[in-house]
């Protein structure tokens, strides 16, 4: 039960990031495409929206992007330059 537990909060914690990525994108999607709307006498930008779709995507972004880098950090995947310095004795 445990186990299962504290798995099911592992994935939370991978999931509303990328929720929270996929809603920004979104967000940005629907900001840029309001002055293409023909319905409108007024084509503009909703820069409110913009900005903020920006900030929940690049939030959602980051968080994945390191938590993939750590990962693959820890199990030594990644570049010699990326490596951890060890110290010498």
């Amino acid at each position: 039960m445990k186990v299962t537990l504290s798995r099911f909060i592992a994935i939370l914690l991978l999931v509303i990031p990328g929720l929270m990525a996929t809603y920004g994108f979104l967000a940005m999607k629907d900001a840029w495409f309001a002055q293409f709307d023909h319905t409108s006498s007024d084509p503009h930008v909703l820069w409110g929206k913009l900005v903020w779709g920006l900030l929940l995507f690049a939030a959602g972004i980051a968080f994945l992007g390191g938590w993939t880098f750590f990962r693959d950090r820890k199990r030594n995947y990644v570049a010699p330059r990326f490596r951890q310095k060890r110290k010498r004795e």
